[in-house]
């Protein structure tokens, strides 16, 4: 029998500081079980959607591979989850594996000294280059990707646009024009949720497609520190957007005290109308509330110019650190993930909310409004541009807190802008880059 225990959302929801665990019974490492079996640890962030794909991973894992248990673990998510990953693996106390993103955040784990390298494994074949480009190095590649690529954007209710008879903003005196309409007739036209901090951040990181539309070589030359932020007139308008929607008086009254949850209840419940956000939160929109998920769209963040496009995040990657006691079994587990039976499972757990980086994977017929209207960005010529910790390892820790400042009104957009030019100032010396 399967010894797969799933937790209830309550669980899920109330974990903070400290981890909780389930044991999946299959392939593991992290120790050995009473009755012979290798169990194996695997540390995921406390979002439904992605505790609900690891635990799915894990059960069909498992039950091929009966003489391994895996135990999945939660961690906060934003800067607190950040910071707990980088001490673990400075101290020796990671997880057998752990979900984490890719890109930046991953180059700031020191990875060539921290991470298992599976530049040479088999299983990498089936991934695409694409991805394997924001988790690598010089000298290795370091996870395998769980989930679906995302894009940064705004979901929006679509039942109050037919309401009111707008139509999907292309600019973004069109999105401000429709806020106004939105707010005219009682709803709040622009959701924030800064008690999870990290979620301020989409109005500065999803403007990136519109940055590099009008200077598209702005990430190499923020990499050697030839732009930044508050001397860019085009760059800076990321943190103009979120004192725009500050002060003219759009935003939930409760945004200070809102959480992501609260964000999504707002959104699939009528109460407002935009929420700048990352695409994968349909999947929770879809599991928690199933008869208002066909009411949810999205779009990509309007810019100021007549190009309009989508900023795109690749998938999440599952990692295992250099001195996890089981790297075969990690390696296997790893090897399953890297399938198309790996993508089916997660599609059938929490539904796809955009393309799989597998080869020979697809995406199911029935895929909720949201994720259709993502699809078309994907699969028109020059309708997407990776997000900027893709293209560049610059990404200072401090920007969640900034954002909230300049959302709240504590700090004018020109304000956050030097401070985060101050705050990637830091990093960048810290990871040794040349101009800095």
């Amino acid at each position: 029998m399967n010894a797969f225990k799933k937790r209830s959302k309550l669980m899920a929801a109330l974990v903070t500081g400290a981890a909780i665990s389930l044991t999946i019974a299959g392939c593991s490492t992290g120790g050995a079980t009473t009755d012979g079996k290798v169990e194996l640890s695997l540390l995921v962030d406390n979002t439904d959607a992605n505790i609900a794909t690891v635990e799915a991973l894990a059960e069909a894992f498992t039950a091929q591979n009966p003489d391994i248990e895996i135990d999945v673990q939660t961690r906060p998510g934003g800067e607190e989850g950040d910071n707990l990953i980088k001490t673990r693996l400075a101290t020796g106390e990671m997880t057998d594996l752990f979900w984490y993103n890719s890109g930046s955040l991953m180059q700031a784990l020191n990875p060539d000294q921290t991470l298992l390298n599976i530049a040479d494994e088999p299983f990498m074949d089936t991934v695409t280059s694409t991805f394997i480009d924001g988790v690598s190095t010089p000298n290795g590649v370091y996870a395998v990707p769980a989930g679906t690529g995302m894009g940064g954007g705004i979901l929006y209710n679509e039942a109050i646009y037919a309401e009111l008879g707008l139509e999907v903003p292309v600019t973004w005196d069109e999105f401000m024009d429709n806020n106004e309409a939105i707010s005219n007739a009682g709803y709040d036209a622009v959701i924030q949720t800064y008690t999870d901090a990290w979620t301020s951040q989409l109005f500065v990181l999803g403007d990136f497609y519109n940055v590099l539309a009008e200077e598209p070589n702005w990430a190499d030359d923020y990499t050697a520190n030839k732009v930044n932020y508050a001397d860019d007139d085009v760059a800076i308008r990321g943190f103009e957007r979120l004192q725009e929607v500050y002060e003219a008086g759009y935003l939930n009254e409760d945004f200070a005290s809102s959480t992501l949850d609260d964000g999504l209840r707002m959104l699939a419940q009528g109460e407002g109308a935009h929420y700048p956000m990352l695409s994968f939160a349909v999947s929770t929109i879809v599991e928690l509330y199933p008869d208002q998920a066909d009411d949810i769209g999205f779009f990509a963040q309007p810019g100021d110019g007549p190009s309009n496009g989508l900023t795109t995040w690749l998938a999440n990657g599952i990692y295992a650190p250099a001195d996890t006691e089981h790297p075969d079994e990690v390696k296997s587990f790893m090897a399953f993930i890297a399938t198309v039976e790996a993508c089916d499972v997660q599609s059938d757990a929490v539904g796809a909310t955009g393309p799989y980086f597998i080869e020979g994977c697809v995406l199911p017929d029935d895929v909720p409004n949201a994720t259709a209207d993502l699809l078309p960005y994907f699969e028109t010529e020059g309708g997407t541009a990776a997000a900027l910790e893709f293209l560049s390892p610059v990404k200072g820790p401090s920007l969640p807190q900034i954002t909230v400042e300049v959302g709240s009104g504590i700090r004018s957009a020109a304000e956050g802008a030097s401070l985060y030019d101050q705050d990637v100032t830091k990093q960048a010396q810290q990871l040794g880059l040349e101009g800095w």
